[in-house]
């Protein structure tokens, strides 16, 4: 991203949620707050990103993911995890609508502190409240030491931790996709959630076009993709750094799990995927 600059990615992303709402009444996901956290420039564009059928697989997908980790991330506050760690936070929701906050769930989101105040702005004008459950940690992923800047958010490394991490991997380079999970696998019985996206040359050429341009609009907005990984690739990463049990779903067991009738629109094939892996 731009040094002092909100992130454009936390600003797209947030809008595929709320059009989500707009268009399919949140059917994958329920985003109640997506589009009041929008800033207006941004809310502006969902009735064109609405008009526009290309958007509909990176839609469903953004929804999916997010369903998918708040769903794994209800089983882990059900067995006693305490804390949840937000990585990459952008405009995410989650710490607004937080229905575990009376157990004592605490949530940390991590974000480059340039984004983080354009947040806070975002949730005052929208006459939202902090939750005192949510605890801000500012960091920048690639030249901080994510432990100590989750340690100074009073994060506690000797309890069990859910860490969401969406939206985030492609762009960070592999030494800095490397290094989080490491420290994540530190963390007791801590389960992670991501996503991440293929090379090019593993998408058909139909579809290559699209995805090579998606990946220009976010590099023209000063955040390229850095780093695509093969799923054999990535699973021997995530071995490595002694995650024994890895969920990857690729594209067609995203829609056949989570996107219900919607899927019907979605050419199945290679895409983005989203992991879930524990020790």
């Amino acid at each position: 991203m731009r040094s002092g600059l909100p992130s454009q990615t936390a600003r797209g992303a947030a809008a595929y949620r709320a059009v989500h709402q707009m268009l399919e009444g949140g059917a994958i996901f329920k985003d109640p707050f997506a589009s009041r956290i929008l800033d207006e420039r941004t809310a502006a564009s969902l009735n064109e990103m609405a008009a526009d059928e290309s958007l509909l697989p990176w839609r469903l997908f953004i929804a999916a993911r997010s369903r998918f980790s708040e769903d794994t991330m209800a089983n882990c506050v059900a067995a006693g995890m305490r804390q949840i760690v937000v990585l990459g936070a952008g405009l995410d929701t989650f710490s607004l609508r937080n229905p575990f906050a009376d157990l004592g769930v605490r949530v940390f989101e991590v974000d480059y502190a340039a984004t983080q105040v354009w947040k806070r702005e975002r949730i005052k004008a929208a006459d939202l409240i902090e939750p005192q459950s949510l605890i801000f940690a500012p960091i920048d992923f690639e030249q901080e030491s994510l432990s100590e800047g989750l340690t100074r958010a009073g994060f506690r490394l000797d309890r069990p931790a859910f860490f969401q991490w969406l939206g985030v991997v492609p762009y960070l380079t592999k030494e800095g996709v490397s290094s989080t999970l490491k420290f994540v696998s530190k963390v007791p019985q801590a389960v992670v959630v991501f996503d991440y996206a293929e090379p090019f040359q593993n998408y058909p050429v139909e579809r290559r076009a699209n995805v090579i341009a998606t990946a220009e609009r976010a590099a023209g907005g000063g955040e390229p993709w850095v780093s695509l990984f093969d799923p054999a690739e990535l699973l021997e990463l995530l071995r490595g750094e002694g995650f024994k049990t890895v969920e990857d779903l690729g594209l067609p067991e995203i829609a056949e799990r989570l996107y219900g009738d919607l899927r019907r629109d979605i050419a199945i094939g290679p895409g983005p995927h989203i992991v879930r892996a524990y020790q």
